[in-house]
């Protein structure tokens, strides 16, 4: 059975995309089918400031995302990239259809208010990387910035309000909902309520919005729990730790470098989260235990 034509409609510049299918089942054989996909394209990530009194402009990276919420992306990146400390390191921002290397590319350009460290070179890759790795494309890990977070204090949280979040946070998963092939982040608060969630096809991507929504909303990163719908890698870990979260709540596994740098790092990290389980590796005392 042929596919029908055109392989894939997927609305510019939206999240959400159809492409004509074929179905099996044992029961009901063949059939054509529409599907719903999470669209996922280029983002070119620029930063413009002065140096010296001359303007400069350098394009730091080339990620695959899936379209929506562009600013947020950029600034979170920025963020966790250790290339702004806050809103104040922001003037300004805008699409552009042009790259600065003159590439017909969705780009989005942060004005910084100040020049960043000398060593932004660690960070540009000016390649395109897949969305499933925010890491790809690095010659090697040193020079990322991984901070402490502040000390926490003791018994901030109920095993309950853990094993609720992953549902909390699928509830609010409409691009999942539809097309369940994107990856979700959400930041919350001790008390259960979700400040903001994101969607994207890659799992650092949607991170990098909810980082970058917080903090051109004024939303303090301190005292919040990053909630993840996947696993649990260094990089998410390297980015909760630059944004000072202390509490990642992850629904599937935490690999071996990131329990190492949660322990480094002050953070309580949680895997497994799923109905009334979970795993604590790092930082337990956060946790405020019924028996």
């Amino acid at each position: 059975m042929p596919l029908p034509s055109p392989p894939l409609a997927a609305g510019s510049g939206e999240p959400v995309g159809n492409s004509p299918c074929l179905r099996w089942s044992e029961e009901g054989g063949w059939s054509a089918a529409p599907e719903s996909l999470a669209v996922e394209a280029p983002l070119a990530i620029e930063i413009s400031y002065e140096r010296a009194g001359q303007p400069v402009i350098r394009l730091l990276a080339v990620t695959m995302r899936t379209p929506g919420s562009d600013e947020e992306l950029a600034i979170g990146f920025l963020l966790a990239e250790g290339l702004i400390e806050g809103r104040a390191d922001v003037g300004g921002g805008g699409a552009l259809e042009v790259n600065s290397r003159d590439e017909r590319i969705p780009t989005w350009r942060v004005s910084l208010t100040r020049a960043p460290r000398e060593d932004w070179q660690r960070v540009s890759r000016g390649l395109i990387t897949s969305s499933a790795c925010g890491l790809c494309g690095r010659t090697s890990l040193e020079g990322l910035p991984v901070s402490r977070v502040p000390e926490p204090g003791s018994g901030l949280f109920s095993e309950g309000l853990v094993a609720s979040l992953p549902e909390r946070l699928r509830m609010r998963q409409t691009a999942f909902a539809k097309t369940g092939g994107s990856h979700g982040a959400a930041l919350c608060d001790a008390e259960g309520r979700v400040h903001l969630v994101r969607e994207d096809v890659g799992r650092h991507n949607a991170v990098d919005k909810v980082m970058g929504a917080a903090l051109l909303e004024g939303i303090d990163h301190a005292g919040k729990i990053l909630v993840l719908s996947g696993r649990a890698s260094f990089e998410l870990l390297q980015k909760a730790a630059s944004a000072g979260i202390g509490v990642v709540v992850a629904v599937g596994a935490p690999s071996s470098l990131a329990v190492d740098l949660a322990h480094a790092a002050g953070i309580t990290l949680i895997g497994f989260t799923r109905g009334t389980r979970f795993n604590v590796y790092t930082h337990a005392g956060r946790l405020r235990t019924s028996r």
